[in-house]
């Protein structure tokens, strides 16, 4: 019989491959725990267009149906792979929000396995990739923004970043081609990310070929049978310009009026990776090692950029979520730079991270817990409320058709009834486009002849039977019903439903 002690040179010799075993998964399994907190926190009041994802995800598990709503194809999901993702999901376990934590949680875990990565082939301490995820995840716009597309983009651009650098040409132009199913703008960060490698040129036909292996089938379908390659909200939202003097150029400062410790927080990387570029040039000019192992993350500080200029010269809206790709690029980049900071500085880099991750805990949870707005909103009314108010309109319909007062993800959830708006209603869209196309100069209008070859121009804008209004006095008479909501963006509001003949009362 053998003594124990002559078991334990085993053990022990056992041990250092044991231990880097744990290592491994520890990140990874620590990731997962805390999006899966984190999505449970948020929740309770995951933005309205998070819910027309979520709506077009239960139609297509439920009834194998493409449109926000049952009873009218459309072709307003921004993010194609987003509800096919969470539309695969929903049909497991039958509950779409549920799935919408499966979906986050899965793309975070991804995320930090691909920063992770990224630190260790360019000679990062191990701190980066924990310290980059905890920054990107507790960010309030980011928060403000789960549910739609941003994690899986932020996920998609790390794996971009990854295979650019690892000289995967093959497995690049995959990524490449399911980012742009995440969302078409990401094509020019990703194109950046490309273009900024040495001989970028290198395995150029393998990666668009295998881009295009991964993106034609989808894009040939919804060109043939949705009417547009592209989703229609491109062109609604171009059409929708700006909310009065703000744009998405200074729409930062609308949110800062707004929310002002939320929106700080938000967008300081912006700023503070303006002044880490410059310093960024400045060394690599001088010739820094340090400066070139960082180049990869300068590309991609430098992409989000772009994606800001882009936007702006495309007029749209200041949506909170249409700047995520920036800041996601800045936060990287600066989380490198803390990391590849000189040991003499690096305890002040690490300390002022923590100051933000610790400013941005404080910010969400000092409201109370649960919340009932996401930290950055545009909302007119609460999640919670929407809900409720969408299961009662569906007894009030009996059928017919409800014009919307502005937002409809969250009613059409809940309400499972036809909703009237240009998300949910084709032939609403078509002003859009004709406004689109004017506005655009030869180029952009044969691109969008192009897209909409196959539209068909002649479907009719439904007509409403009832109509959503909202207003800040005592609701008309014709009222049919009204509710009243509240909101950090619009204040205290009255929302009723009238007869459509009734509407202009």
């Amino acid at each position: 019989m053998r003594s124990a002690s002559a078991e334990l040179p085993k053990v022990v010799r056992a041990l250092p491959m044991a231990v880097p075993v744990a290592r491994s998964w520890a990140l990874p399994a620590g990731a997962a725990v805390a999006s899966a907190l984190v999505f449970a926190l948020v929740s309770s009041h995951l933005i309205d267009d998070t819910y027309i994802t979520l709506s077009y995800a239960k139609n297509l598990a439920f009834h194998g149906h493409w449109g926000l709503i049952e009873q009218g194809t459309a072709n307003t999901a921004t993010s194609p792979l987003n509800v096919l993702a969470l539309g695969a999901v929903t049909f497991v376990v039958r509950d779409a929000v549920l799935a919408g934590g499966l979906v986050f949680v899965a793309a975070q875990v991804l995320l930090v396995l691909g920063l992770r990565r990224l630190g260790e082939r360019r000679g990062l301490p191990a701190a980066f990739a924990p310290l980059t995820f905890a920054l990107l995840l507790v960010n309030p716009l980011l928060l403000s923004s789960i549910g739609l597309e941003v994690a899986l983009g932020a996920t998609g651009v790390v794996w971009t970043l990854v295979y650019a650098g690892e000289r995967h040409a093959g497995r690049l132009g995959v990524v490449i081609g399911l980012l742009a199913l995440v969302r078409i703008d990401l094509l020019l960060i990703a194109a950046v990310l490309f273009a900024a490698r040495r001989e970028f040129w290198d395995g150029i036909w393998r990666t668009a070929f295998a881009a295009l292996a991964v993106t034609l089938p989808w894009f040939g379908f919804s060109w043939l049978v949705l009417g547009s390659a592209v989703p229609d909200t491109l062109v609604i939202k171009i059409s929708q310009q700006s909310w009065g003097p703000f744009s998405f150029t200074n729409g930062p400062l609308l949110y800062w009026r707004n929310f002002p410790a939320a929106a700080t927080l938000s967008f300081l990387p912006l700023l503070l990776a303006g002044a880490a570029g410059v310093a960024w040039i400045i060394q690599y000019r001088r010739g820094s090692e340090t400066a070139r192992r960082l180049t990869p993350f300068a590309a991609l500080a430098a992409a989000g950029a772009l994606h800001y200029v882009a936007y702006s010269r495309l007029g749209v809206p200041p949506y909170h979520w249409y700047y995520a790709p920036s800041i996601i690029g800045a936060t990287i980049f600066l989380a490198a730079c803390a990391a590849a900071a000189p040991e003499r500085i690096r305890r002040g880099t690490w300390t002022a991270a923590g100051t933000v991750l610790a400013a941005s805990v404080a910010v969400y949870a000092l409201p109370g817990l649960p919340r009932q707005f996401a930290p950055i909103t545009s909302n007119h009314a609460s999640t919670t409320e929407y809900r409720e108010i969408g299961q009662e309109l569906a007894a009030i319909a009996h059928g017919r058709k409800v014009e919307t007062a502005g937002e409809v993800g969250a009613l059409a959830y809940a309400c499972d009834c036809e909703l009237v708006d240009e998300f949910s209603d084709r032939g609403a869209v078509d002003p859009a486009i004709s406004e689109t196309k004017r506005l655009s100069g030869d180029l952009g209008r044969a691109l969008l002849e192009a897209n909409f070859h196959n539209f068909d121009h002649s479907v009719a804008p439904l007509s409403p039977d009832l109509v959503l209004a909202t207003t800040r006095r005592t609701p008309p008479a014709a009222a049919l019903a009204s509710w009243r909501i509240d909101s950090p963006w619009m204040g205290s509001q009255n929302l009723y439903l009238v007869p459509a003949h009734a509407a202009g009362g």
